[in-house]
């Protein structure tokens, strides 16, 4: 339920039905026949795939510019080509690709502080005690409008969440606008500043934010702990079309084709 904090999307297109299937684990012995753990495996109507290819960072940039293009003009005009934090060390861009036809559905950047400061760190400066921690923050999120980009922001977010949980990451970190912002709370994300209220943000063209983090390594017993509608899906479920290998090829810094405006802009969700 991740959403970024313009909330951008796309236009929308009908969604093939998801494939879910009960998968047992290997039996080792140790289980009562009958007994052997299953968990539950979805198939998704799309991929989700680290870029690392000029086509799919082309993909990213022409969904992130027209999601922006028609709520923040003055920003989506700098969007029109890839920015310097796709190629930075420590980032990763995220691509949602239709398993019809390729057409991009989504996209999302990871960046991480293990090279340089996060982009929300441009507005304000963190506390101590996120000092020292391994950082990550998600960015440029664009989603198709309806169901469908209901759902791959859902699959992006849990992404993000898998991403960090397997790099080490110790606390994802967020900007979110009013409303969204509470989207955030409900994934029982915390306010860093909880007496700051929304704070201008350099990186999404000076529009008030609120800053929340959340942390990795307890969230799977958070979540458990309130019984949260999201921890099936997030912990139980396992999504083979999403692939985070981020031992890829680095992004090439060749110029990358400008994107050409889809026909209907983005809508503010």
């Amino acid at each position: 339920m991740i959403s970024h904090t313009l909330m951008p999307s796309l236009p929308g297109m009908a969604t093939p039905a998801i494939v879910t299937r009960e998968v047992h684990r290997a039996y080792d012995g140790k289980a009562s026949q009958g007994a052997v753990p299953a968990v539950l495996e979805e198939r998704l109507p799309f991929s989700v795939r680290v870029v690392s290819d000029a086509e799919a960072l082309d993909k990213a940039v022409h969904i992130r510019h027209a999601a922006y293009a028609r709520h923040v003009p003055d920003l989506a005009r700098t969007l029109l080509q890839p920015e310097a934090a796709d190629f930075a060390d420590g980032s990763v861009v995220l691509l949602a690709a239709s398993h019809l036809d390729g057409s991009p559905l989504g996209t999302l950047r990871i960046q991480t502080n293990r090279y340089a400061p996060l982009a929300l760190e441009q507005s304000l400066t963190l506390p101590p005690s996120l000092s020292g921690s391994l950082l990550a923050e998600a960015t440029r999120l664009g989603v198709a409008e309806g169901r469908v980009g209901t759902l791959v922001k859902t699959v992006l977010f849990k992404a993000f969440y898998l991403y960090c949980l397997h790099s080490g990451v110790d606390w994802m970190v967020v900007t979110g606008r009013a409303p969204v912002d509470r989207q955030y709370l409900r994934m029982l994300f915390d306010d860093v500043y909880p007496d700051a209220g929304y704070i201008p943000m350099h990186h999404v063209g000076n529009l008030p934010h609120r800053v929340l983090k959340f942390e990795v390594r307890t969230a799977q017993e958070r979540w458990a702990a309130v019984h949260h509608p999201m921890y099936k899906f997030m912990v139980e479920t396992h999504h083979p079309d999403i692939s985070l290998d981020v031992r890829a090829a680095p992004l090439s810094r060749e110029p990358v084709a400008a994107p050409v405006l889809l026909q209907a802009p983005a809508q503010v969700m």
